[in-house]
């Protein structure tokens, strides 16, 4: 799905992952899932730039989805410690969490693209 750099494009990105999570009957990762795509789709429409975001949900085996956001910044995120004052910096520590860790970025010749997994199954 093509999305503007905009903060209303994680609403819609949202519609994404549930509709296809409910399709795929994995009702239980529907809330991981709408909280990730926020992040990441947050995060690119911060990077300024001009053309669209792409988000994608993909069921890459019987076992885990991959929750995707490419973008046009070759910026790569950067996992912090934001402290328990930090009115900003806690949204891939939230990424992580969600994901046990299963997440990761690749850099493109013009941009990058962050992706996200979630387990179907407890491991």
């Amino acid at each position: 799905m093509l999305l503007p750099y905009e903060p209303q494009s994680a609403a819609a990105a949202r519609r994404l992952v549930r509709t296809t999570l409910r399709a795929w009957e994995l009702e239980g990762l529907i809330e991981a899932g709408e909280l990730i795509v926020s992040e990441l789709a947050g995060n690119a429409a911060k990077t300024g730039c001009r053309r669209r975001m792409t988000v994608t949900v993909e069921r890459i085996t019987d076992r885990c989805v991959r929750i995707s956001v490419r973008d046009g910044s070759r910026t790569l995120p950067c996992l912090i410690d934001a402290g328990p004052a930090a009115e900003s910096g806690r949204g891939l520590a939230l990424v992580h969490h969600l994901t046990g860790g299963h997440w990761g970025a690749s850099l493109e010749p013009f941009g990058k693209t962050i992706h996200a997994d979630l387990r179907t199954h407890p491991t």
